[in-house]
């Protein structure tokens, strides 16, 4: 026999027959799990970029809502334009957030734009913009 011997009723393989034939799959599965592995790393990657990208987005527009509010109060308190737009930028810096704009209007109203970097490198930053001030008086329909 060329790839084994009988001895006692056992065939006894070869050692190039034990090569040839007994390690045929050996190290597949080390190349499937690397390959799962990179899959999830892949994935995973994804999602921690969505997930900073929407809070970057919910504390930009936290940063903007509580940035027009304080500006709105100094409007409202008789305060010049100037000083509410510093105030909503103090605000908005308070909340790691960098003031983009800030227009105050003459209805006692204060308008804010503010960013906050995503903390993924490559996307950017989130932007959100709030109004706050009086409601606009409509005509009471009776």
């Amino acid at each position: 026999m060329t790839r084994g011997e009988v001895h006692g009723g056992a065939i006894r393989l070869s050692r190039l027959a034990r090569c040839r034939y007994g390690r045929q799959d050996h190290g597949s599965a080390t190349v499937v799990v690397l390959g799962v592995l990179g899959v999830i790393l892949i994935v995973a990657s994804g999602v921690f970029a969505l997930v900073g990208a929407v809070v970057a987005s919910h504390r930009a527009h936290a940063a903007a809502d509580l940035s027009a509010l304080a500006g709105a109060s100094l409007m409202a308190r008789g305060e010049g334009q100037g000083s509410a737009c510093a105030r909503a930028s103090a605000v908005a810096h308070r909340n790691d957030a960098a003031p983009v704009s800030c227009r105050a209007g003459p209805d006692l109203s204060v308008e804010v734009v503010v960013s906050v970097e995503v903390g993924v490198p490559g996307l950017g930053a989130a932007a959100a913009r709030a109004r706050a001030g009086p409601a606009p008086e409509e005509p009471i329909r009776g």
